[in-house]
């Protein structure tokens, strides 16, 4: 189902289709887990995503329902994310160890991406949980897809063109205020909260690409880059958490002290490359991008 909004047709029935088509697709993901459990939990995860993005966009309109539909995707994804982030922190440590600059770095992250492989495998011997969790998701999904049937919005294809640009609005004003932030302080959770608002505007630019399909899909080719970039600053920021954490897979000091140099030296190239590449993909002014949106989806809405 694609995950898309055509404003020619009822706002109402597109939320739903866009909303229910992730749902969905979600569960059959879950129930029938076609290239297996954990490339089924990544995919789910970001069904999610999207549909977060897609609830955030109309929360104007719907600010209790978007809040508790939010709150309740990220908590059924958040319980299901221990193994995806397990296997994303070793997709790192080897990525990291690819780059190495030296013989002696390499081998010192080979040792420890060999501990993260039996941290990993551990993890994975113990998926009883996990398992429960799998079972349960559906069900939580489920009761999200009859929510659906409760949303009716008001009628008026101005008001919904609106209603779109404001969501729109509010997502480039923060991905402003988070570049703001990464420069300011430089904080992990200010290029998370980058990360998190380039997701939404990259879900924006799929779900409301009848508007202008070719400028659509090539802002989302430079989104997707962006988001590549810092999906691997947050790897990298995770993984610097696990060292503080859990530091007994990590016994030798001298192999420690590679892979910390080697995170300090990829976080500085991909900071300042993610910035940069910040300003290009948010180089609008919010206003004035919301006020195209409006204008494009009102002319078009008007015509069907």
């Amino acid at each position: 189902m694609p995950f898309r909004i055509r404003p020619d047709r009822d706002f109402t029935a597109e939320f739903k289709k866009a909303a229910g088509g992730q749902l969905r697709h979600a569960i059959r993901t879950l129930e029938e887990m076609p290239e297996g459990k954990h490339e089924a939990i990544h995919e789910f995860r970001k069904s999610l995503k999207r549909l977060r993005s897609l609830y955030r966009l109309v929360a104007a309109e719907i600010p209790e329902l978007s809040r508790r539909e939010c709150a309740r995707l990220r908590d059924v994804a958040k319980s299901l994310s221990a193994m995806r982030d397990a296997a994303a922190l070793l997709e790192t440590t080897r990525y990291l160890k690819q780059k190495a600059r030296s013989a002696d770095e390499a081998e010192a992250l080979g040792r420890i991406v060999s501990a993260l492989e039996c941290r990993r495998n551990h993890m994975a011997e113990a998926e009883a949980d996990i398992d429960r969790r799998l079972a349960d998701a559906p069900g939580v999904l489920k009761s999200a897809v009859a929510t659906l049937e409760d949303i009716d919005f008001h009628r008026g294809h101005r008001r919904h063109a609106r209603l779109v640009a404001k969501g729109w609005r509010k997502a480039a004003r923060k991905a402003k205020e988070a570049i703001a932030r990464c420069r300011a302080e430089g904080s992990a959770e200010a290029y998370h909260a980058l990360r998190k608002r380039t997701q939404d505007y990259r879900a924006y630019h799929i779900l409301l690409r009848p508007l202008w399909p070719a400028a659509m899909e090539a802002k989302y080719e430079v989104t997707s880059s962006l988001i590549d970039l810092l999906g691997h600053i947050h790897d990298l920021d995770v993984l610097c958490e696990l060292v503080e954490a859990e530091p007994r897979h990590f016994p030798n000091a001298d192999d420690l002290a590679h892979l910390l140099d080697c995170i300090i030296v990829r976080q500085l190239e991909d900071r300042r490359a993610a910035l940069m590449h910040a300003d290009e993909v948010f180089g609008d002014d919010p206003d004035e991008e919301a006020s195209r949106i409006e204008v494009l989806f009102t002319a078009i809405a008007s015509r069907g």
